[in-house]
């Protein structure tokens, strides 16, 4: 049988003969790498401090704010739509502000439609939505 070498087949790591890069190259790929990484810091950077990019923290946070003052908001609706909204709120203003939340619970003016029992942070977010009325 012929030696392999008169076949014009080498002898060697055929993997390693097209692996190989050349220098040139391979800086060039490093830096490029680099700067795909350093652009993605830059870009996070930039869309959290300025672009408006929030974690998902942080967005429960503000919906659980917003749902809070949309409640808010609708119990003072449900506090001022009864007929004698005026002697109520001047009753209001006559109880501690510290128990104005337990007046708000007992009226049920906390209470959005189709709901048993609403929590305390309505009733409390009410009373601050009230006292502006009161200091009127």
């Amino acid at each position: 049988m012929p030696p392999r070498e008169a076949e014009g087949l080498r002898i060697g790591n055929p993997v390693q003969e097209v692996l190989s890069i050349k220098p040139e190259t391979a800086a060039k790929v490093k830096y490029g790498v680099w700067g795909l990484i350093c652009g993605a810091v830059i870009a996070m950077i930039i869309g959290f401090a300025w672009g408006g990019w929030t974690t998902s923290g942080t967005t429960q946070t503000m919906t659980k704010e917003a749902v809070l003052a949309s409640q808010a908001a609708i119990c003072v609706a449900q506090f001022m739509k009864q007929p004698d909204h005026e002697k109520k709120l001047k009753e209001l203003g006559e109880v501690s502000s510290w128990q104005r939340a337990e007046v708000i619970e007992k009226g049920g003016w906390d209470k959005m439609p189709r709901q048993e029992k609403a929590g305390y942070a309505v009733a409390r977010a009410c009373t601050d939505g009230l006292d502006l009325l009161i200091k009127r």
